[in-house]
């Protein structure tokens, strides 16, 4: 039956790729490094993940379906954004060599993913479960693939956020920081949910950590009050020293 809480992932996607298409669009402005490129790939499969939910809620349960939502959800919910901090914590090689390694095992899982049989009996029709896949080991994939980014989204977030209190000047992205890494939180709160069975769970998490994130890293590129009006007295000086 569907209930209310079945929706959300429609605005959560609608959220995602607006979200995704702003930092893609940093990126192509800035051209200041992969990162940007990194998060912007993982917003848009953040909204591919909670758009096979929002198919599910509105169309019913689908093989293809499920199995997009497991990959794109389960698999790769959060590793690409923590791995565009990884090369903001790293130096170039190191990073390329972690990415290497995260999408050799995203791979492998993944294809684990295509060939599991699945068990129709645990099939509800409009929600999703890793529970009817037959071949249960593969979900032990995920929880290392996503403690890889827990470590790098949420500690990289703390760090930066510890890092940013020692001056005043860059306060602002503490705070920011302090946003994404409990946004991502959210989600891993709520994918714990789902291997109870919780589903619903899960839907509203993701929605409120990808606002969450959103809001930190507005606050994370924001300029300062104090350099604005910097800014706006050398604006208005100008004129008069010509």
């Amino acid at each position: 039956m569907r209930e209310p809480v079945h929706f959300v992932p429609i605005v959560t996607t609608v959220v995602a790729i607006a979200f995704s298409l702003v930092v893609y669009r940093r990126y192509r402005e800035r051209q200041s490094g992969p990162h940007l490129l990194w998060w912007s790939i993982g917003l848009l499969l953040y909204g591919v993940g909670t758009g096979t939910e929002a198919a599910t809620t509105l169309f019913g349960w689908n093989q293809g379906v499920f199995r997009a939502w497991y990959i794109a959800g389960a698999l790769l919910g959060g590793a690409p954004l923590a791995q565009g901090t990884v090369y903001l914590l790293f130096s170039r090689r190191a990073a390329d060599r972690m990415a290497v390694a995260l999408l050799a095992v995203v791979a492998v899982a993944a294809l684990c993913v295509l060939l599991t049989p699945i068990n129709y009996g645990l099939v509800e029709s409009h929600r999703l479960s890793g529970r009817v896949m037959e071949w249960q080991w593969v979900r032990a994939f995920s929880p290392f693939i996503n403690l890889y980014a827990a470590i790098f989204l949420i500690g990289g977030a703390v760090l930066s956020a510890v890092r940013f209190s020692r001056k005043r000047g860059t306060y602002h992205r503490m705070v920011g920081n302090i946003m994404i890494a409990t946004g991502a939180l959210l989600p891993g709160i709520g994918g714990t949910a789902t291997r109870f069975g919780h589903v619903e769970v899960l839907y509203v998490t993701e929605l409120a950590g990808l606002m969450l994130i959103w809001m930190g890293y507005r606050w994370n590129v924001r300029t300062p009050v104090a350099r604005r009006a910097a800014r706006g007295a050398a604006i208005t000086a100008a004129p008069e020293a010509t």
